[in-house]
């Protein structure tokens, strides 16, 4: 395939993203699924070549990036709150998930033993964050959204790491000791890699000037983290991982506003182009397993029947180990708002220490635990909850990336792989198709995202700072009619206060763009406290954290022109 046909293939699969991306809102369909379902037809297309891409590409090129974007915009007070049901959802239950799923393999496919099944089992156990885009939509409470989204992130890896140690048991004579060893090493050092990888990322793009070079830093990142781990023999993708999460937690520290916006954009950008990829080549590859399985084992529709069947299983393992975990949560919920009391008790004592820093620290105290408790309470973790944690569990793409990762000379590796695409495509088929449906039957859906009275509070906290400048507006709207008077009597007070700031700027000059960036950085650092003790939910936390960028970019845009000189 010569570089023309190449570039060709590269134009249309991005138009034709692009173009489902614009098309799922209106159908009711998500982009994920349609994607898989044009890749499927198109593979039929007569004459189509047939499609096989080397599973490196995906675990070390696209997979990392993807998952170091979604861990920088993890909520990290959301995230810190529910650790303990994400870090079982994402070991506990993928590592129970491979061994039971790998007893169930030995049983139906003859010859192919207990580790070769586990690793098959830990190929199909990991859950896509395909799930994430479609209830976010639905007005999900963002609880539910933070856990399947971190747990997504987090169990790619440890299935891939139990994949790669359960091939290598197969091939030796490795105990069980041994392979434990091997599981645990290589996550300790993909975490202190990402770690370290997160830290220098941040700082070094502190130093460096320009949005363009701290976001072009910033795409190098996953890479940077991935490929020393893996050269480590640890887990690129817990590395990538563990660098978006640190750098997502310093970012607003170390990165000027203009970086921080500058790579939101960009890597939206590049998000929907990776994911959109994924999911191509998923529906793309179809006809080429099946010949290969055809060619060597002479039975697709076993195949197909065990993957099916093996969806099912998976799906009831879950059921099972959801269904503890969330009377955990709520008896976990009984405990706090009880200790609560005795906190608050404490609070009151402490009054009167006669050492202030001992009194704030207590204050302190009793404001954390007072905003986990409320936490607990507003964002429950309940049986329909569970539900949708259960349903929403989709397999995607790293699934069938993992399963062509496995050696080439592994028994019945074409069978295996077929096996993971029939899970993955039935799962994102199945499940994701009837998900809505589900969230609404549960009585979840259309929950609002948007906690209005956290972001009354932190808007009373911001008070002070200038309105956004609201650059144009026209008197009439898209349809024709006219605005409401009270509107366009809105929209002269901010453009009034708009023309007044840049009055100000020129007339007092460099003194009022100092105060102004010294009433930003301490209404700042002031959101970050809060962000520490978790008095506000993230997403709030963040939409304030974004508006105070912006208007220090149009501070600093005035600054730099006051006259409105280029």
């Amino acid at each position: 395939m010569g570089i023309d046909e190449v570039l060709l293939i590269g134009v249309v699969a991005v138009i034709a993203i692009v173009a489902v991306h614009s098309i799922a809102p209106r159908v009711g369909v998500a982009a994920p699924l349609l994607l898989v379902s044009l890749g499927v037809a198109v593979s039929f297309i007569p004459g189509f070549p047939e499609i096989e891409i080397e599973s490196e590409f995906i675990l070390l090129g696209i997979i990392p990036p993807l998952l170091y974007s979604a861990a920088v915009n993890l909520p990290s007070t959301e995230f810190r709150r529910d650790f303990r049901a994400i870090s079982s959802l994402s070991v506990v239950l993928v590592l129970l998930s491979a061994v039971l799923m790998g007893l169930f393999f030995m049983t139906v496919i003859p010859g192919i033993g207990f580790a070769l099944g586990a690793a098959l089992g830990a190929v199909v156990s990991p859950t896509d964050a395909v799930a994430v885009q479609i209830i976010r939509k639905m007005g999900v409470s963002p609880r539910i959204v933070t856990v399947l989204e971190a747990e997504s992130m987090f169990n790619d890896a440890t299935a891939l790491v139990t994949m790669r140690t359960a091939v290598a048991a197969a091939g030796a004579s490795m105990g069980l000791a041994e392979a434990t060893w091997d599981f645990a090493s290589a996550v300790v050092i993909a975490v202190l890699v990402g770690l370290v990888t997160g830290e220098l990322n941040v700082r070094l793009r502190r130093w460096v000037p320009g949005a363009a070079n701290s976001t072009a830093i910033s795409f190098v990142a996953p890479f940077a983290a991935a490929v020393p781990a893996e050269l480590l023999g640890a887990s690129g993708l817990v590395a990538a991982v563990v660098a978006g999460l640190v750098t997502g937690y310093r970012a607003p520290l170390y990165l000027r506003p203009a970086d921080r916006i500058s790579e939101r954009a960009n890597w939206r950008t590049a998000e929907l182009l990776l994911e959109g990829v994924v999911f191509l080549l998923l529906g793309l590859e179809l006809l080429t397993l099946v010949d290969d399985v055809e060619e060597t084992h002479g039975s697709v529709w076993k195949a197909v029947g065990l993957g099916l069947a093996a969806l099912a299983l998976v799906l009831l393992i879950r059921i099972a180990y959801v269904a503890p975990l969330v009377l955990a949560a709520g008896r976990r919920a009984l405990r706090v708002r009880a200790r609560h009391e005795r906190v608050e008790g404490l609070g009151q004592e402490a009054e009167s220490h006669p050492d202030p820093a001992h009194r704030e620290a207590v204050a302190r105290r009793v404001e954390q635990h007072s905003a986990y408790a409320d936490y607990l309470e507003n964002r429950p973790l309940g049986w329909r909850e569970g539900g949708v944690l259960v349903w929403a569990g989709m397999r995607g793409a790293i699934t069938v990336a993992a399963a062509q990762s496995l050696p080439s000379d592994t028994p019945l590796r074409s069978t295996m792989v077929l096996i993971a695409f029939v899970v993955a495509v039935g799962s994102l088929m199945a499940q994701g198709a009837t998900l809505p449906w589900v969230t609404q039957r549960l009585g979840i859906a259309g929950e609002s995202v948007h906690d209005e009275r956290e972001r009354a509070e932190l808007r009373d906290l911001l008070a002070g700072v200038a309105d956004t400048v609201l650059a144009e507006i026209a008197l009439r709207g898209d349809d024709g009619r006219l605005y409401d008077a009270s509107v366009v009597d809105a929209v002269r007070r901010a453009m009034a206060h708009a023309r007044a700031e840049d009055e100000e700027t020129v007339h007092h000059g460099e003194h009022f763009y100092r105060l102004r960036l010294a009433i930003i950085e301490a209404q700042r650092a002031r959101l970050l406290e809060a962000r520490a003790v978790g008095t506000f939910g993230s997403e709030a936390l963040g939409d304030a954290l974004r508006i105070l960028d912006a208007e220090q970019i149009s501070l600093q845009l005035r600054s730099d022109h006051p006259d409105g000189d280029d």
